[in-house]
């Protein structure tokens, strides 16, 4: 599943990131002694979040969905997947922090090496809050406390910047599609949606109470997207494949654009990807059309 074209490989392993991360837990309080010197990461959000604070060389170990995003990694071990992580390959790398995401898949995971006496620091990262928090937290962890700072403001700065920019145009009804077969998109409460609401979006999926609910296609049709922003792995070009379905207004209008894969990452630069988010719902009048042919 993993071997083809490595942007599938990337956005496979995005959604299936955005899907094992759907239990909600609070961020742990920030009590450091000592700072973590040899951390194992068990999420790309987390590794991502590490690399972007300078933190580096403090990685003894990451998952294989780490490993590929960030080739700079590569000579790091790789000590499993989201879904089968190898508790003797973390042991072995004598860590005094694993830091992973909390979800089902890594229940029993975390339980056994809590207790044979390792650290796990394990950050939420469904809302935004979650994720600023996940920042923080990690930079006080790794003695990265300035560089956290200083990224932390530069995301609130942008979210403030985007949300009353865009309060001056109307909400654009859409829908993000992170699957299309079977269909996946972004529903209520996670940091997504958030971000489309800052943007200026209407999220029609928002109905959903789930993060990222699988819908029927027919539901779709029904709620008539003015834009449909498609973040799937499918080699078919956005415009191309939504053109089946003439009725979606967001067909018709030649808006069905695709999502850049950052747009949808849990990591820290959720700034950047809400700048091209929101360019992409209030588009400059010359790039309106820029879906496609009808």
């Amino acid at each position: 599943m993993f071997r083809p074209d490595p942007t599938r490989i990337l956005l496979s392993s995005l959604l299936a990131v955005l899907l094992a991360a759907v239990a909600q837990a609070e961020p742990p309080a920030i009590e450091v002694t000592v700072p973590a010197r040899r951390v194992v990461s068990m999420n790309p959000s987390l590794t991502s979040i590490l690399v972007a604070l300078e933190a580096r060389e403090v990685l003894v170990g990451v998952e294989e969905h780490s490993a590929r995003l960030h080739p700079e990694l590569a000579a790091l071990p790789v000590v499993g997947g989201l879904f089968n992580p190898s508790i003797e390959a973390v042991v072995a790398l004598e860590p005094d922090l694993v830091v992973l995401v909390p979800s089902a898949q890594q229940r029993d995971f975390r339980g056994r090496l809590e207790a044979l006496g390792i650290e796990v620091l394990a950050l939420p990262n469904i809302t935004v809050a979650e994720i600023l928090a996940s920042i923080e937290i990690l930079g006080a962890r790794v003695d990265r406390a300035e560089q956290a700072r200083l990224r932390l403001a530069e995301i609130r700065r942008t979210f403030a910047e985007i949300s009353a920019a865009s309060a001056k145009n109307g909400p654009v009804p859409l829908v993000v599609v992170l699957q299309r077969d079977p269909l996946f998109v972004v529903g209520s409460g996670s940091f997504v949606d958030e971000m489309l609401v800052a943007a200026g979006a209407r999220n029609l999926a928002a109905e959903w109470s789930e993060p990222y609910p699988r819908v029927a296609v027919e539901w779709l049709i029904a709620v008539a997207p003015e834009l449909i922003l498609d973040a799937s792995d499918d080699p078919i070009v956005a415009a191309e494949y939504w053109r089946r379905w003439p009725s979606i207004p967001a067909v018709a209008n030649r808006r069905t654009l695709p999502l850049p894969l950052a747009a949808t990452f849990p990591g820290p630069f959720i700034d950047r990807a809400l700048r091209a988010m929101a360019l992409q719902i209030h588009p400059p009048p010359a790039s309106v059309d820029s879906g496609g042919p009808p």
